[in-house]
């Protein structure tokens, strides 16, 4: 049987004050076209759907209609909570969700009561298990009092023997006759992180090892870690990765999915699927006439810029003139002026405002007639009315 593994769309996500809907929108029609063409039995989607615990309807709208477009190439489609989800508003959505043939799972179960979902494979007739474990966070897994009474080490290893706990739960019912296979989303100790991830949940007591995983399992779908990486263990433990750079840090990932092969009998044959939707993400460095160079290559990308040059009144709008995509604009350490953490007393008493501000400006090595005008004017205006 072949199935989708994607994760971590952050649908809903805002860039420096920028929407990104309709990128987002466009990579989840690619995924639908990459189900469609490849003719997959499932499509799972291993946490992280929205952005934020309570997505705006524009959000919410984009994700249900990319569910349904993927249940419509005939795939099984299995969507579990991650930690930017709400696992309840998840749950509260499952019912619905079940009569379109689409499996929504927000909290943690039992396998008999949805944490584990069976089904035959639509092309190939394979039996297929798949365990499902949502994101849990500490605060729920752990009692209060233990939390009080424990070392974080300990805590640590609590949640982990948790975490292996319920895994061998879940899996208990793999059999040799069938498709085994686990979604979760958790942070795996040694894992790279993608560089938007949610750190606190992500570290410390939120890690769990690539052994707890079974050895039966044909493959691990995971989400939270946006960096696409297989981690080493008994069975293919592997994050797809985001499908989108949701920040500056991320610019570097190269966005895919993966199309999984897999049956009873064979190990879990894994092909990386490029995503080309989504505008990139690029860090440039340079003067302004070193920036307007290279204007026309970065027409379409969205940009954080540093300038090497000294600060100066109105130099963001110089740069957003030749850069459009320039969402940040940061001068470079070497030309910015060294804080001034102390100043004497005397020269203080003595100066008037005037005379500090055109000191700050010198400090700061901000040469700009205009600025200090502005300032005198708007000083005058302030004393005088």
């Amino acid at each position: 049987m072949k199935f989708l593994h994607t994760s971590d769309w952050h649908v809903g996500k805002v860039l420096k004050g920028r929407n990104r809907l309709d990128e987002q929108r466009a990579v989840l029609r690619e995924i639908v076209a990459l189900a469609r063409t490849h003719e997959v039995d499932a499509v799972v989607v291993a946490g992280d759907l929205y952005d934020s615990a309570a997505p705006s309807a524009e959000a919410q709208e984009l994700v249900v209609q990319a569910l349904m477009a993927l249940r419509k190439t005939g795939a099984e489609v299995i969507a579990i909570a991650g930690n930017h989800d709400h696992p309840r508003t998840f749950d509260a959505y499952r019912p619905l969700m079940g009569i379109a043939g689409i499996t929504m799972v927000g909290s943690v179960r039992t396998a008999e009561t949805g944490g584990v979902v069976s089904f035959t494979a639509p092309h190939t007739g394979e039996p297929v298990k798949i365990a499902v474990l949502p994101f849990l966070s500490q605060r729920h897994a752990i009692k209060a009092a233990e939390l009080v009474a424990k070392t974080p080490a300990e805590n640590s290893a609590g949640y982990d023997q948790l975490m292996r706990d319920l895994l061998n739960t879940l899996t208990s019912g793999f059999g040799d006759d069938a498709v085994n296979l686990v979604t979760a989303h958790l942070t795996v100790t040694g894992g790279a992180m993608g560089g938007g991830e949610r750190a606190a949940q992500s570290i410390f007591e939120y890690h769990v090892p690539a052994g707890a995983f079974p050895a039966d399992a044909h493959y691990v779908a995971l989400g939270h870690l946006h960096r696409r990486q297989t981690l080493p263990a008994a069975c293919p433990v592997v994050y797809s990765g985001a499908p989108i750079a949701v920040d500056f840090g991320e610019q570097d990932n190269l966005p895919s999915v993966c199309l999984v092969e897999a049956t009873p009998s064979t190990p879990a044959r894994v092909t990386d699927l490029p995503l080309t939707s989504a505008k990139r993400l690029r860090t440039l460095h340079g003067t302004i006439a070193e920036l307007g160079d290279r204007a026309e290559e970065h027409a379409d990308d969205y940009l954080r810029v540093v300038v090497r040059e000294p600060a100066r009144a109105g130099l963001r709008e110089e740069v957003q003139a030749i850069l459009p995509g320039a969402l940040e604009v940061r001068i470079d350490p070497e030309f910015a002026a060294p804080l001034q953490t102390t100043r004497s007393d005397k020269r203080n008493e003595q100066s008037g405002p005037a005379e500090l501000f055109a000191e700050f400006l010198t400090e700061r090595k901000i040469v700009d007639e205009r600025v200090q005008s502005l300032f005198t004017r708007l000083h005058d205006d302030v004393t005088t009315g």
